[in-house]
């Protein structure tokens, strides 16, 4: 008989965590934009992890819906090669609703990963179904992007700490062309027509070079979260890329896994343009936290070939689907709409954007605040006029993030690399959709004490003169 004795000790118990020696607090319980740490610790949470829980901790409804799921049904899993969903049907129902039926189909999973490496499937189908020696093999992908963490999806991405490990093993067929990235590119008497411009002759120069005909797709972040923090498209930047793509006959795709479901003040990004995509990538927000679930949202013309073709949609995953997932995500959906959220989206996206540039911008070390609805980002630099980064050594914010969490007790979403891939520190302010005038100040006020104070110690330390 195995001895029932642990032959080793170890603090995460025998979870295998991102960092192995890194000794995590334990989260004890939330409630709304709180969460309770342990010997009483209360935490800010400013970031919902990864713009994740847009409706905070412990929403009653949330608990209520999916508790009375599981009361009053008898059924908990059934595949979606066998069988239909009621429950599933009204959520893809609701979706399709919110795009104002300018998208036709959706397709559930449990992450972002998943949909993006989905719609890398589908768009290679699109052109496969309508001619099987089809020539289109390529991807445009964007520097600077972040879509996922499986094989395919860091194909997509230029993220180089995420990606290095397994370049061996990605897609070769992935081409870049620049990111929109105005604060290091666009020059100070250069309109946003000439700036687009430069964008779109670089695009097409990639048609060009790749063959027309030889291009699938081209994907983007309408708002760029993790690899960038919070960096937004100027106002004709998306219309213009998908005439581009749809000129040489290729898709236009749009990963809103981070900024989508609200997030930037309206459902989906694209809407604040009516930039309407091929195929749209949704997840995160989506199931707030109270369940995993992601959503490819494809329109009707990608569909229609399909249907008038194979006929199928040859993908799947064993978990996607499942009722649970889709009453979670319905109510989510629901609150977001009957409460009204988008307004508060609005108005304290404008609070915080006002809040932020009062009482940060003037800081020496802080060389640019982006962002839409509740999706900001501030960029650290360590000589504001040249813009000049920091030593990567010193991972700025990362640092910053920990002294916000330790001493301060507020958590935000630390990204570096963002203006070559290996220099560039910023930190993400992304609260729920709930959240008060009182927590935007509270926010913004903890944030300063946390910049006041982590740039004052490496001033103190020598790091800095």
């Amino acid at each position: 008989m195995a001895s029932s004795s642990k032959p080793f000790e170890s603090s995460s118990g025998f979870s295998l965590l991102r960092h192995l020696t890194k000794e995590y607090p334990e989260a004890k319980g939330g409630e709304g934009n709180f969460i309770q740490g342990e010997k009483d610790k209360k935490v800010l949470d400013a970031c919902g992890g990864a713009a994740v829980t847009c409706l905070g901790h412990n929403n009653k409804r949330m608990n209520h819906a999916m508790a009375n799921y599981f009361l009053q049904n008898n059924l908990t899993y059934t595949s979606t090669a066998f069988w239909r969903d009621p429950t599933v049907e009204e959520l893809c129902d609701k979706i399709i609703q919110g795009t104002n039926y300018q998208m036709f189909k959706v397709y559930l999973a449990g992450s972002g990963s998943e949909v993006v490496e989905a719609a890398i499937k589908l768009s290679r189908q699109y052109y496969y179904d309508q001619d099987h020696n089809t020539t289109r093999k390529y991807f445009i992908a964007r520097e600077r992007s972040y879509h996922g963490n499986t094989l395919g999806t860091l194909s997509l991405s230029d993220y180089k700490a995420r990606k290095d490990p397994y370049e061996p093993l990605l897609i070769q067929n992935v081409e870049r062309v620049s990111a929109c990235y105005p604060y290091r590119q666009q020059e100070k008497d250069q309109s946003d027509e000439e700036f687009i411009s430069i964008k779109v002759a670089e695009l097409e120069a990639k048609f060009q070079k790749l063959g027309s005909g030889n291009v699938i797709a081209f994907i983007a972040e309408p708002v760029v979260g993790a690899a960038l923090g919070c960096v937004a498209s100027p106002t004709g930047y998306l219309k213009a890329m998908r005439d581009v793509c749809h000129k040489h006959g290729a898709l236009f795709i749009l990963d809103e896994v981070m900024c989508g479901i609200g997030r930037t003040g309206v459902l989906h990004a694209w809407q604040a343009e009516n930039v309407v995509p091929d195929i749209q990538l949704v997840g995160k927000g989506l199931g707030a936290g109270y369940q995993p679930v992601s959503a490819m949202i494809v329109s009707k013309r990608v569909h229609d070939v399909l249907l008038d073709t194979s006929k199928e949609f040859a993908h799947g995953y064993t978990h996607q689907g499942m009722p649970i997932q889709a009453v979670a995500a319905l109510e989510v959906l629901r609150i977001i709409e009957e409460e009204r959220l988008l307004d508060n989206v609005c108005k304290q996206g404008a609070l915080l954007e006002y809040e932020l540039k009062d009482k940060l911008s003037g800081h020496a070390h802080v060389g640019d605040i982006r962002g839409r609805g509740l999706f900001w980002g501030l960029e650290f630099v360590k000589d504001k006029k040249t813009k000049e980064t920091f030593d990567p050594k010193l991972k700025v914010a990362y640092e910053l993030k920990e002294l916000s969490l330790c001493e301060f007790d507020m958590a935000i979403y630390p990204s570096m690399g963002c203006k070559d891939n290996i220099s560039g520190d910023t930190v993400i302010i992304s609260p729920a959709y709930t959240v008060t005038s009182e927590d935007i100040k509270l926010i913004v006020e903890k944030l300063r004490d946390v910049v006041n104070t982590f740039f004052s110690r490496l001033y103190e330390n020598g790091v800095l003169n």
